[in-house]
């Protein structure tokens, strides 16, 4: 005589996680399946006898889903960045390497459901295993909950914490601002950025750079006549310094734009 499973639901240990995914779900079979890695699945069947069910089918949709939300926030957002400033700057949101911070802030590999052997192996910590998981959770979110449901824990919880840090600190941006400054200054006009260090100071171990970058009327879309804006960035670095005021000359530009164009 086969062993019998019982059905499982959302443990009250789970409660936890369905409050930092901000989703109480009305299938709670939908999370228990996200969470099932497939050597629990097959051990299961070896017990059981039943269809062995994890989250890979999960995994693929919610990659599908995490790149549409995320493409979608980055179109909003950026609309003086290049198609290839766009794609560098997805690419990093959905890569691995910062979806498995998220997981871990989840504190997702406590909930994963594995088997003996993935258990042994240490597959609670596995990079892998936890990015799977996270993509599955977001195909749970959006068959429980529709695209609003999915949509808001990505954007609150994958892309929006990291945008903030990224624009606090352009230097460590995929995106990198002086590459999208100079793009846009060659579509508009066909000149280039001219980054001159004004100032340094402190202790060599301590050096703050300000970098100073001056817009010509032409760069703004003006007659070219004289300058007309002047940006100044600071930073522990020359790099960093020039990415940063690079990001001010961008903003500048596209209001800029929006101003001399109301139909944009």
């Amino acid at each position: 005589m086969k062993k019998k499973t019982k059905p499982q639901k959302v443990a009250a240990g789970h409660q936890p996680l369905q409050s930092a995914l901000g989703h109480n779900f009305s299938k709670p079979e939908l999370l228990q399946l996200a969470l099932s890695h497939s050597s629990f699945a097959h051990e299961s069947v070896a017990e059981s006898g039943e269809q062995p069910r994890d989250n890979e089918q999960l995994e693929f949709l919610g990659d599908a889903v995490l790149g549409f939300v995320t493409s979608r926030a980055l179109y909003d957002r950026y609309t003086e960045y290049s198609e290839g400033q766009l794609s560098k700057t997805r690419a990093h949101l959905v890569s691995a390497r910062h979806l498995v911070k998220v997981a871990n802030l989840l504190s997702l590999g406590s909930y994963l459901r594995l088997g003996r052997g993935e258990e042994r192996s240490g597959g609670r910590s596995k990079s892998a295993l936890l990015v799977d998981a996270l993509e599955a959770i977001i195909a749970a979110l959006y068959l429980d909950g529709g695209l609003e449901a999915a949509q808001r824990f990505v954007l609150e919880t994958i892309i929006e914490p990291e945008l903030k840090v990224l624009e606090k600190d352009p230097s460590g941006n995929m995106t990198d601002q002086k590459s999208a400054l100079q793009e846009w200054l060659q579509a508009t006009t066909g000149q280039q950025p001219a980054y001159r260090v004004v100032q340094e100071a402190g202790p060599d171990h301590r050096k703050v750079f300000t970098v100073e970058l001056r817009l010509t009327g032409e760069m703004s879309g003006g007659d070219g006549r004289g300058v007309t804006h002047v940006c100044r960035a600071q930073g522990p670095t020359k790099k960093a310094a020039e990415q940063k005021v690079a990001q001010d000359a961008l903003k500048f530009l596209q209001r800029q734009s929006k101003g001399l164009n109301p139909s944009k």
